[in-house]
């Protein structure tokens, strides 16, 4: 069994000290540093973390920590911090439509056991995937959304007691294809994660690999972003890309893609369960 761990993320402007000043608050009340990454920002001047602590014999009460690192060295350097603990395993819940090859990836690393995390319940606006989440043993949920989408706010109303209900800590749109509500985005900030068929900002929008063939490129990707409320354009976490030729058509693309938009996804994913991804503006620092 692994020690339980604290997980601190933050950025401030940087000044001379933060890195002195924050080990010393964890030593000084007996904890071990596992893991510390760091990154100066020189044109905004600032300053990044992720530190990473056995619990063991910290003499700190975990749900006194956040308070005492606020009043002792946040306030004092102007910090934006977020603290995880690694015993507190994420809630993932995956939204779907039809199409099927992300969500069977996602599935078959997580019984694999790649991901510390759980799915408590899969989203879909089709039944046409219930069969894997029977497969897998999750519940499926289905809120048809009409043509016109007159009951577009029900159904995202409906989804929201869910995801509530079901505690979810975030959200991955596995080829979901349809708009989230600002009420959504808002609830779950940088906590949505989706992928795009392209290397954005090329080719948003629909068919993406169609608007790459007729522009004649010689690579397309594949893009997994948090969702803002400006299509396509939340900080990117992760891309990836294959080369093509001029003898691929638009169908020889899309199967390229759909094995690229796999495992871009999963690396996305891997880093936000991880608690390795701080979002500074509309772009992220990924760490090691």
């Amino acid at each position: 069994m692994k020690s339980p761990t604290a997980i601190l993320l933050l950025h401030c402007p940087d000044a001379h000290g933060i890195i002195t000043d924050v080990t010393k608050f964890i030593t000084d009340n007996h904890g071990n540093i596992v893991d510390l990454d760091q990154y100066v920002d020189h044109i905004d001047n600032m300053f990044f973390m992720r530190l990473e602590w056995d619990l063991t014999d910290f003499i700190i009460p975990r749900d006194k920590i956040q308070d005492y690192f606020d009043t002792l060295y946040a306030q004092k350097y102007q910090m934006t911090f977020s603290l995880y603990f690694s015993e507190d395993k994420p809630r993932m819940a995956i939204f779907v439509s039809k199409m099927s090859h992300c969500l069977y990836d996602l599935l078959a690393r997580y019984k694999a056991g790649e991901w510390d995390v759980e799915i408590p319940c899969i989203v879909s606006n089709h039944e046409d995937l219930r069969y894997i989440a029977d497969q897998f043993g999750i519940p499926y949920y289905v809120w048809s959304i009409n043509k016109d989408h007159s009951n577009k706010a029900e159904v995202e109303q409906a989804e929201m007691e869910l995801l509530r209900k079901e505690n979810i800590s975030f959200i991955v749109l596995a080829r979901y294809m349809q708009i989230i509500s600002d009420q959504m985005i808002q609830e779950y900030q940088h906590k949505i994660i989706n992928i795009h068929h392209s290397f954005l900002p090329a080719f948003i929008g629909a068919k993406p690999y169609h608007q790459a063939w007729e522009r004649g490129v010689k690579i397309v990707g594949a893009t997994s972003h948090y969702i803002t409320a400006d299509l396509d354009a939340g900080p990117i976490i992760e891309q990836d890309v294959v080369r093509i030729t001029h003898r691929d058509t638009p169908e020889s693309l899309v199967l390229k893609g759909r094995d690229l938009e796999k495992i871009v996804l999963s690396r996305a994913v891997t880093k936000h369960i991880e608690r390795k991804i701080l979002t500074y503006h509309n772009k992220t620092i990924i760490f090691n």
